[in-house]
């Protein structure tokens, strides 16, 4: 039965942005069939391969960008953020009898997205996602300016100058496929903008599955794109229910079509007190 998220899995939340829901993906990753240099010899009893089976990232990985690498050629005007969205949006958080993937551990717990981000990625749905929560050049610029980087690194990275002269406060407005708020205090709204990839004429439905202990609104919750609209932003608006110092909560929201379902996480903490919270 599988998959399940193995024990050596990097786990979030980042610890540099948590605003932004790390990992993102989840892709086979354990016993597998890679190729190897024969310039490195396992042991001096077996000596030097061709192939070994073999676990971690770098076999995860290349799943991935074997999977991007096809969703390119069938989509060659996407942008990288677009693939990733494909890939997020489409991914599966069930095993292969419909129940939900659990995290390798002592005992075993059922995994979130601080175990598989969107889920386990599923390249077929990947390559008709519906919606993309796409994003450009400036959008990673703010986001830059807003981790405090200076106007040199970023002209640098980006091949031309930039300039930081409206950076956003916050990070939980970036074109994320996931929401993710590590402070919640009371209400708090974010908004999303997400581009039809697929039939023109079509109307989505706002689905959520509310994190525990908070109330998620989307407004407009019916999204209806035709041969002039292609993007349509919506806002999602976040209402702790208690007043308590908690953890982190999961959830999702998925826009539907009768055909497509797009579904991103909701992570949220609630927080009365930042110092309780960092202690």
């Amino acid at each position: 039965m599988g998959p399940e998220v193995a024990y050596f899995s990097s786990r979030g939340p980042s610890s540099l942005s948590p605003a932004v829901l790390k990992p993102d993906i989840a892709a086979p990753g354990v016993n597998i069939l890679a190729a190897w240099t024969p310039a490195a010899a396992i042991s001096s009893a077996i000596g030097s391969v061709k192939f070994k089976i073999d676990s971690g990232t770098s076999m995860s990985c290349p799943h991935i960008s074997g999977v991007v690498a096809l969703l390119k050629s069938m989509h060659p005007n996407w942008s990288p953020a677009a693939v990733k969205s494909a890939l997020v949006t489409t991914a599966s958080v069930h095993d292969t009898y419909g129940f939900e993937i659990v995290s390798e551990a002592a005992p075993y717990n059922q995994a979130n997205p601080f175990d598989y981000g969107g889920g386990h990625v599923d390249p077929n749905s990947a390559a008709h996602p519906g919606l993309v929560y796409d994003m450009g050049t400036s959008d990673y610029v703010r986001f830059l300016c807003s981790m405090g980087y200076n106007v040199s690194a970023i002209s640098s990275l980006a091949q031309q100058h930039e300039t930081c002269q409206h950076t956003p406060k916050t990070q939980l407005n970036l074109n994320l496929p996931s929401i993710s708020i590590p402070e919640l205090r009371g209400r708090l709204t974010v908004s999303r903008t997400v581009t039809n990839v697929g039939s023109a004429l079509t109307k989505y439905r706002a689905r959520v599955e509310a994190p525990p202990g908070v109330d998620v609104t989307v407004s407009p919750s019916l999204l209806t794109f035709n041969s002039t609209v292609r993007k349509l932003t919506f806002k999602v608006t976040f209402q702790a229910k208690l007043k308590v110092q908690g953890r982190y909560y999961f959830g999702s929201l998925t826009w539907e079509d009768g055909v497509h379902a797009v579904r991103i996480p909701l992570v949220v903490r609630t927080m009365i007190s930042k110092f309780y919270a960092n202690s």
